[in-house]
C-alpha cells in the first residue's frame, strides 16, 4: 500500500488529506502522478514538489509498497 499526503489546493480539490493507494506495482513519481490525474482528476501535478518518505525527490525515483508519497504545491504569499 502506497500512502500519499496532499497538501493546500490538492488537498481542497479532493476533499481528504491522504489516500491510500493498494495494488500497485513500483512505479516511477511521473507514472504515480498520471495515475492520480487520470483517476482524481488533478491536473497540477506537474507543478508541485515530491517527497517520498520525507526526502525530496525526482520524477524519476521508484515508489514502492509501504512509501509516503507527499505531493507539495509551490507557496506564495509576502
Amino acid at each position: 500500500m502506497i500512502k500519499v499526503l496532499l497538501f493546500a489546493h490538492l488537498r481542497e480539490k479532493l476533499g481528504t488529506e491522504q489516500l491510500m493507494i493498494q495494488d500497485k506495482n513500483e512505479m516511477s513519481v511521473q507514472d504515480l502522478k498520471i495515475w492520480l490525474s487520470e483517476q482524481y482528476n488533478l491536473q497540477s501535478l506537474n507543478h508541485v514538489m515530491t517527497a517520498i518518505n520525507e526526502e525530496f525527490v525526482t520524477d524519476d525515483e521508484v515508489v514502492k509498497d509501504g512509501d509516503t508519497v507527499a505531493f507539495i504545491p509551490p507557496v506564495s504569499g509576502g
